[in-house]
């Protein structure tokens, strides 16, 4: 289906950061304007109103860890569900040493799409999706590394 990839570099250790991104409470916790329904290191549950205009009301989020090599890289998947409307995502972090601390190495590919969804053009999708990705990497960098 659609497909990102990308890096970002962070000015500390790979264990600092992996252990950071690879705990689910940290990663919603960056996140603004939720409202959590359940967390866990390795799962959560939250409603955010989307950002996104072919979308309404609240969005219901789902989140788990399906894979980890301590250190080294974790896997997640990403349910959102709206009113007549779904996507599944997985997404994968690598975490790698850099010149002056770690580069995280991230993909997502959303391997369903569901209800309206279907009849939205993937390139708005795609677009749309970009925008909440960036956000979302912003987010956890000012967590990640204040000031």
């Amino acid at each position: 289906m659609i497909h990102f990839e990308g890096d970002k570099s962070f000015p500390l250790p790979v264990a600092e950061v992996a252990a950071k991104l690879s705990n689910i409470e940290f990663l919603v916790g960056c996140l603004p304007d939720v409202q959590i329904i359940e967390i866990a290191p390795d799962h959560a549950s939250w409603k955010v109103k989307p950002k996104l205009a072919f979308l309404s009301g609240n969005l219901g989020i789902e989140m788990k860890t399906t894979g980890s090599e301590p250190g080294k890289s974790i896997a997640y998947q990403v349910v959102a569900k709206a009113i007549g409307a779904s996507s599944t995502v997985a997404v994968t972090l690598t975490f790698a040493e850099a010149t002056g601390g770690t580069t995280v190495h991230w993909t997502g590919d959303v391997t369903q799409v569901t209800g309206l969804l279907k009849m939205v053009p993937s390139g708005l999708l795609q677009g749309s999706a970009h925008k909440v990705i960036e956000e979302v990497w912003t987010a956890v960098a000012a967590r990640l590394t204040p000031g």
